[in-house]
């Protein structure tokens, strides 16, 4: 764990750094929230379950957050987008939603078919491929002998009923 960490929970949940720092280490050890509060009162300070739990839970944001900041640096530098300003602001970054909105302009594209077979240059394939087809298609279409008297294509529109003049 971040030693960063510790003193940004502590003050966030209004405890000490020690307290967060003794359930880190309880967490990291597997053991459980009930037991953490109930049997580990001396090492946590007499922390209840609700403050075990807040702090595994920003714990493990704060895990996820150095991870999703890791591989946006990687892929940043990757594609040659890092400058130190975006640097500054990926890590400058406190929520997970205000990281992936430094990230979404320089966001890699979905990688589709059609853009795999350009890359391995079989673009002009399908160019070809498609005046062939559009030649196929505009082949004018023998018309059909077959088709049967009241099919939908062939119906007529019913007359109108006759309406009723009572007076």
């Amino acid at each position: 764990m971040e030693p960063h960490h510790t003193t940004r929970i502590a003050h966030e949940l209004n405890v000490t750094p020690p307290q967060v720092a003794a359930v880190a280490a309880l967490l990291a050890e597997a053991a459980t929230i009930p037991f953490i509060a109930r049997y580990r009162k001396e090492a946590t300070g007499s922390l209840d379950e609700v403050a075990v739990t807040a702090i595994r839970d920003r714990l493990d944001q704060l895990k996820q957050l150095d991870e999703r900041r890791a591989a946006i640096l990687k892929s940043l530098e990757q594609h040659g987008h890092l400058t130190e300003t975006l640097q500054a602001a990926v890590q400058k970054a406190d929520a997970l939603a205000d990281l992936e909105d430094v990230y979404l302009p320089y966001r890699p594209k979905r990688r589709t078919r059609a853009m795999a077979a350009r890359e391995k240059g079989l673009e002009p394939l399908a160019a070809g491929f498609s005046t062939r087809a559009g030649r196929i298609l505009k082949r004018p279409r023998p018309v059909s002998s077959t088709r049967k008297k009241g099919s939908p294509r062939s119906r007529r529109p019913s007359p109108a009923p006759a309406t009723s003049s009572r007076s």
